[in-house]
């Protein structure tokens, strides 16, 4: 069986996984939301956004193989393999989700034993990360993770593994197994019941707004408020379920989880 030389990712994880993998050459097209590696961006034809694509882009570009993620991208999916292409759709909702997907791209394209290697570096990164760093901090912060303000939503399973790999304690750890937004919507009463001592902001496609945050009715009461302690990480270095999360997104966690610790003995 030969390994497909046309693929097609409809969003950045598979695109950044291929890059690392040495693989990008495979790559004949992508997301208008990827922006990792940024020679992607530069250098791939882009035909999709998240919940819709240009088919017709799709096809004219000949790929024995395209990857999707998630049921968001079901109708794509369906619409595609109407069509006659091979299509996979991967759905990693947690770190050993996303572990499995870089082996599952590696057996793919034939490149099982870099896939192995990239896995194993990433995983030596998360154990560092835990026992090297988090694990002598001298108190852990509780910690909301909002990916969105309106409805207020609260962060996915594999944000919750990386914010306590860094050293927090996720203050939603019950919904954190929702795959779906909806099913991890909080109110503003839980949040400030919860008590947290951080508040990072990661609003998908917009900018963080702490001053917006502090302003909601009660939450001068909550302790990430009182001391200022709200910070962003970009949703594009933790939001994608792919190698950035476990790299430049836990970096991102430990900096805002450090520094919080380091002043927190003092208080």
């Amino acid at each position: 069986m030969f390994p497909p030389t046309r693929i097609v990712c409809l969003t950045e994880e598979t695109v950044e996984t291929l890059y690392l993998l040495g693989e990008q050459e495979r790559i004949v097209g992508i997301s208008g939301y990827v922006m990792r590696p940024p020679q992607a961006r530069r250098d791939k034809p882009r035909v999709s956004a998240f919940t819709s694509a240009n088919i017709d882009k799709i096809l004219v570009l000949k790929p024995d193989l395209v990857l999707t993620f998630s049921d968001l991208q079901a109708d794509i999916a369906a619409e595609l393999i109407r069509r006659g292409l091979n299509v996979h759709a991967f759905n990693q909702r947690s770190v050993a989700g996303i572990l499995d997907m870089i082996l599952m791209v590696g057996a793919m394209v034939q490149a099982s034993d870099r896939a192995e290697q990239l896995v194993a570096r990433l995983e030596a990164g998360l154990v560092q990360a835990r026992r090297s760093r988090a694990e002598r901090l001298p108190k852990r912060p509780k910690v909301f993770f909002e990916e969105w303000d309106d409805p207020l939503i609260s962060g996915i399973g594999w944000v919750l593994e990386l914010v306590e790999i860094a050293g927090g304690i996720d203050i939603f750890a019950d919904r954190a197994s929702q795959g779906a937004a909806k099913d991890r919507v909080v109110t503003v009463d839980e949040v400030i019941a919860r008590e947290p001592d951080v508040i990072i902001g990661s609003w998908c496609g917009k900018k963080f707004r702490p001053e917006r945050v502090m302003a909601r009715p009660g939450f001068d009461q909550v302790p990430a408020v009182q001391h200022q302690d709200l910070y962003e990480i970009k949703s594009s270095l933790i939001l994608q379920p792919g190698p950035a999360a476990l790299t430049d997104g836990l970096a991102e966690l430990q900096k805002i989880i450090e520094r919080w610790a380091g002043r927190a003995v003092d208080l």
